[in-house]
């Protein structure tokens, strides 16, 4: 590929700003062109700078050590301000920690007579549980035993009938 550079200067547009057109030839023969535009530069950048300086150069109120000594004030005023802001939260996290802690200290009380009680009934349950089995036990026994004797006092009977007979 090959290229070829020209510079052309815009007759119709400001004196800041040129053309620079390129022209590229590919294997293919087919000419392509790039057209760039481009103003303002360095130049503009330095009137800038010295219209600014200038300004403030005239608007300044103070010497250079009162400003120095301004921002020294300045500084030592946001670093007070800033260490009070860090106590302020170092102070705000603290007592949210502790709201924290005594939440779940009352959480964990709570938790503890619940248990407390909820073991009371389990207790209470069990023991009248054991009592009913007792019960049941009991009234088991005597109806065996009452069914062993009605058994034994019939087959009485029926061994008394057939030795009658």
């Amino acid at each position: 590929m090959t290229r070829v550079l020209r510079s052309i200067s815009n007759s119709h547009s400001n004196s800041n700003s040129f053309l620079n057109q390129v022209d590229y030839m590919s294997n293919d023969d087919e000419p392509q062109v790039i057209v760039e535009k481009r103003s303002g530069g360095v130049g503009m950048l330095l009137i800038g700078l010295a219209i600014g300086a200038g300004l403030a150069l005239l608007f300044a109120p103070q010497s250079g050590a009162e400003t120095r000594r301004k921002i020294v004030r300045g500084a030592r005023r946001m670093r007070r301000a800033a260490g009070a802001a860090a106590e302020g939260v170092t102070d705000h996290v603290g007592e949210s920690f502790e709201a924290a802690r005594d939440r779940v200290s009352e959480h964990i009380d709570t938790a503890r007579e619940t248990l407390v009680a909820k073991r009371g009934k389990v207790e209470r349950a069990m023991h009248a549980g054991r009592e009913a089995a007792a019960q049941a036990r009991g009234d088991l026994e005597r109806r065996l035993a009452e069914t062993k004797a009605a058994y034994q006092a019939g087959a009485r009977v029926a061994r008394e009938q057939s030795s009658d007979d």
